[in-house]
């Protein structure tokens, strides 16, 4: 179990003054303060060797959609499953550890400049967890807003699908703090999902009607 230090403590808090004074004009992934922004441009580096396309999910996704009180300590990128294997490995020479991991667990990276770690949510994954597997797999990074080259965050719709699709806690809590931050998005949403997968539709609605809930106390 790692141990919070004040430094660490000290950290965080001036990572959130950072991000909250730059959130009107840190747009791109790119834009991110300090260590972060670090491993952004590392990350981009592979990007442009290999033309490749990715995505940036997970906390960051949400923070920059609009829930300011999420602060992560990783970061997530959805990859194409056909270019994964040359990604680690360019990855390894390019600065990064690749971090061991047990059978059918999605590949991890350290960034050894900053000791942040990199997910990789492979294209054609199924989300979940092992007792309540995701009806649909996480889809290709262009269908979630990315081009090749350079990181891109997820689009707002793909973020809450990829977020309804985990089934957490955690990933209802974020769904319902984007859809306080974004209540003019609300039909764009519905729309979306429903062309998803239907069993996404009634858990939006709930959502939806639960930060509706919140915002009328």
């Amino acid at each position: 179990m790692s141990t919070v230090t004040i430094d660490f403590l000290a950290q965080q808090l001036e990572l959130a003054d950072q991000l909250l004074a730059g959130r009107p004009t840190m747009l791109e992934p790119q834009d991110l303060p300090g260590r972060y922004g670090r491993v952004v441009q590392a990350i981009d580096r592979l990007l442009a060797t290999m033309h490749c396309p990715a995505a940036l999910g997970g906390g960051w996704a949400v923070w920059r959609h609009g829930y300011v009180g999420r602060v992560t300590q990783d970061m997530d990128i959805v990859l194409p499953a056909d270019r994964i294997d040359e990604f680690l490995r360019v990855a390894a020479v390019a600065g990064f550890d690749v971090l061991p991991v047990s059978p059918g667990i999605w590949p991890k990276l350290l960034h050894r400049d900053t000791s942040i770690q990199v997910d990789i949510l492979p294209e054609g994954e199924r989300p979940g967890t092992r007792t309540h597997p995701a009806p649909t797999v996480i889809p290709h990074p262009q269908q979630l807003g990315a081009a090749p080259g350079k990181l891109q965050y997820v689009s707002l719709p793909a973020l809450v699908e990829l977020k309804l699709a985990a089934g957490r806690a955690r990933d209802e809590s974020d769904i319902i703090e984007l859809l306080r931050a974004n209540p003019g998005e609300h039909d764009a949403l519905r729309r979306h999902i429903a062309g998803v997968h239907p069993a996404y539709v009634a858990a939006l609605a709930a959502l939806i009607d639960r930060s509706t809930e919140q915002d009328q106390k």
